[in-house]
């Protein structure tokens, strides 16, 4: 269970996301009390789930305020000029730590609460070492997100960098700032008993910063007896980034955000080629490795999420868009849970929701009362348990823990055919693909063949190739799920077809999928 940040966020402005810290010590009221998150995670312990909660370290909120001193801009709705205080490797001068309405009337300075008590509890950054003038970079927001040191030292929007540290992966100085976020995030593990972080702009944080914090809190867990305790960082920038920071830092995994989830939702949707999801767990051709080992347990995999940075001003869940691509929903939840990596799902996907639009917030629809989801599908409850896409997707993720094949296994897109002749990998004809698309995953000897049919709404039957070594000829694989329930228990003959190849004929139903053992 992956929680967006619950920390207190500066009172005057509405960061409902969690992002814009400015007490990283307490809950922000909004989500309830410490308590309350300690009560939550034992429950979820309970229920044999472990609890990641997503943390900051790169950043606090808009805790403070710039005398900007260049950069005329113009806002342009409102045509209004003014200073905009942009990164260009300088400082700018603080005008002090905001107040509970947003004002700098607080010095930029450690607190004194004597002569400044409006600094507590809705004031300045919280703990008290933050407070230290060089806790912060103080050199404005981003505008190149590439550009090095840029993307190290700015802001995100009003969001303020926290200095970190200097020098590189080897010659790392921490910061007395980075010190302190690490002493206050082993608080919240010992006292909520968390199981993992999801670390926030680890591409933002450098790899010197990124790699003490891991060596601090995994030595931390091991001295506390959570031998296991998982670090996912957020790796913008590619998978060569993501394998080359986890290599530096010694964080579990990285977030898949980049090339995955674009690759994914296409691919059910019929317009992209099945060889660009499935190439991407070939790490051989990037970084040396065996193509099941890094994604295996490496890369968190996801396509609906709460940045889609990849679609820029046009964010969208993948049921915002036609009524057929509605119907794809659950291939698209089964080809994320059944093929490499740690599959996440993103509250609301497994109900429809459709969120879409120009901001963040048309994909982070409430989870809690209001109208829930978005668009068509207001009032439909984020917890239903009773919607079919629900309830198959439970008996598809059982499987999934049941079979060690399912989640260990190597993997490979098969090639098929439609007259047990010519064979060739799935690939769209035109702008779309209506087809079987089959893989398998095979660990020791093993082999499971699955399937989704990326037509919503016709059946589609093709020849598929099966691992010679593993099946002789008369060998039956039986059908352990498929999204049609008459399927079920159904059984293919391993046969040979033309050139010594063995393959199975094989119907996946409209929108469907399916394993066969």
């Amino acid at each position: 269970l992956w929680i967006s940040p619950i920390f207190k966020q500066v009172s005057f402005q509405e960061t409902y996301h969690g992002y814009g810290v400015q007490n990283f010590l307490d809950v922000d009221p909004h989500f309830g009390t410490r308590e309350d998150l300690k009560r939550m995670v034992a429950t979820a312990h309970e229920q044999g789930l472990y609890v990641i909660l997503d943390i900051i370290l790169n950043h606090s909120g808009n805790v403070f305020g710039y005398e900007p001193d260049r950069y005329w801009t113009q806002d342009s709705a409102s045509g209004r000029w003014f200073l905009d205080p942009r990164w260009d490797g300088n400082r700018y001068h603080v005008s002090g730590f905001h107040d509970r309405t947003g004002t700098p009337s607080i010095p930029f300075a450690t607190t004194d609460l004597h002569a400044h008590a409006s600094a507590w509890p809705d004031g300045a950054v919280w703990p008290v070492e933050l407070q230290e003038p060089s806790s912060f970079t103080q050199k404005g927001h981003i505008t190149n997100w590439d550009y090095d040191p840029e993307f190290l030292e700015g802001d995100f929007a009003d969001l303020k960098d926290v200095h970190l540290g200097e020098g590189l992966v080897d010659t790392f100085h921490s910061s007395p700032a980075l010190r302190a976020l690490c002493e206050v995030y082993k608080f919240w593990i010992a006292f909520a008993d968390l199981d993992g972080f999801r670390v926030d702009t680890v591409k933002h944080m450098g790899s010197g910063a990124a790699r003490f914090f891991t060596s601090v809190i995994h030595e931390f867990t091991q001295q506390i007896g959570k031998e296991n305790f998982y670090l996912i960082g957020e790796i913008t920038g590619g998978r060569q980034r993501a394998f080359d920071t986890l290599e530096q830092t010694g964080m579990n995994a990285a977030l898949g955000i980049d090339d995955i989830p674009d690759k994914v939702e296409y691919l059910v949707k019929g317009s992209r080629n099945p060889r660009d999801y499935f190439d991407l767990f070939r790490n051989s051709l990037l970084v040396q490795k065996e193509s099941h080992v890094w994604f295996k347990n490496k890369v968190v995999t996801v396509f609906d999420d709460h940045d889609q940075v990849r679609k820029g001003q046009h964010k969208a869940r993948f049921c915002a868009g036609t009524e057929r691509e509605d119907k794809l929903l659950l291939n698209v939840l089964a080809l994320n849970a059944m093929t490499l990596g740690i599959p996440c799902i993103y509250y609301g996907t497994e109900q429809g929701f459709d969120g879409a639009g120009g901001d963040d917030r048309y994909i982070r629809e409430a989870m809690f009362g209001g109208a829930f989801g978005a668009f068509r599908s207001q009032q439909r409850h984020c917890f239903n348990e009773d919607t079919l896409v629900y309830q198959e997707l439970a008996k598809i993720l059982q499987l999934r823990k049941q079979e060690i094949v399912l989640r260990r296994g190597r993997q490979y897109l098969r090639q098929i055919s439609g007259d047990g002749e010519q064979f060739d990998f799935p690939h769209m004809i035109g702008e779309r693909i209506q087809s079987v698309v089959p893989w398998s995953r095979i660990f020791n000897d093993q082999e499971m063949l699955l399937a989704i049919n990326t037509d919503a709404e016709q059946p589609h039957t093709a020849w598929v190739i099966v691992d010679h070594g593993l099946h002789r000829v008369g060998d039956h694989l039986r059908c352990l799920y498929s999204a049609d329930a008459t399927q079920r228990q159904e059984t293919l003959v391993v046969q040979e077809v033309h050139g010594n190849t063995k393959a199975v004929l094989l119907t996946v139903p409209p929108a469907g999928f399916v394993i066969y053992a």
